[in-house]
């Protein structure tokens, strides 16, 4: 079976299927002046939307991991109530998923976001029904990779790693992917920096929804 053929399409979410930059972006914005740092520029954030939140706190600002963990909570104070919120569904999506569902595809979220959270958008968005399974992070930190969640999804479903494909915009969701043992499709419309998705030699690099659709189902 070619991979991208596999009944299984696990969907990472931000960058994915919406655009969070503004709530994530504005939510670390938040937490950093709590340590005194202050970015004007939202822009200057971007690299924080894909990997756990708590890495990049380390990664970006050299903080001490418990550092990182009370920037994390931070963040929450504002994203839980306003930031969650500050997004958008890429256009196309919702036709994307009913799609895939409506031939018989079971569509799966795999993000590195917690699972209440990714569970809330899901269902703000209107799209949870056409979702299986929701797989996410969790907060006592079980849970906090892409490989974890894939691994999560994988085993909550009862399913080999052949049976699946990952779909997301990031090195993280390929490189998690190919830890678990499944190729990975990568987007272009999502919040890789130039470069980062072919230097990570997913499956396929796909420029848009519709360019998804048709490599999807069968009809590129």
């Amino acid at each position: 079976m070619e991979p991208t053929s596999r009944k299984y399409l696990f969907f990472d979410l931000d960058g994915t299927l919406t655009d969070s930059m503004p709530g994530i972006a504005r939510a670390v914005q938040y937490a950093l002046r709590r340590f005194g740092i202050d970015v004007q520029d939202l822009a200057a954030l971007k690299p924080f939307l894909g990997p756990p939140l708590r890495d990049s706190f380390m990664e970006f600002y050299g903080m001490s991991p418990e550092e990182a963990d009370r920037a994390v909570a931070v963040s929450r104070e504002y994203f839980v109530p306003r930031g969650m919120f500050e997004n958008e569904l890429y256009p196309g999506i919702p036709e994307l998923l009913a799609a895939t569902a409506a031939a018989g595809r079971v569509n799966v979220i795999a993000t590195s976001k917690p699972q209440p959270f990714a569970e809330r958008i899901a269902a703000h968005f209107g799209i949870d029904r056409h979702f299986r399974l929701i797989s996410g992070s969790t907060f006592d930190g079980r849970r906090k990779t892409k490989a974890d969640v894939i691994h999560h999804a994988l085993s909550a479903l009862g399913i080999a790693p052949g049976e699946a494909v990952m779909i997301g915009d990031r090195r993280h969701d390929v490189e998690g992917a190919a830890e678990e043992g499944l190729p990975a499709i990568a987007v272009e419309w999502g919040y890789a920096p130039p470069g980062e998705l072919e230097a990570a030699r997913p499956l396929r690099i796909v420029p848009d929804v519709e360019t998804l659709r048709r490599l999807l189902l069968g009809n590129e």
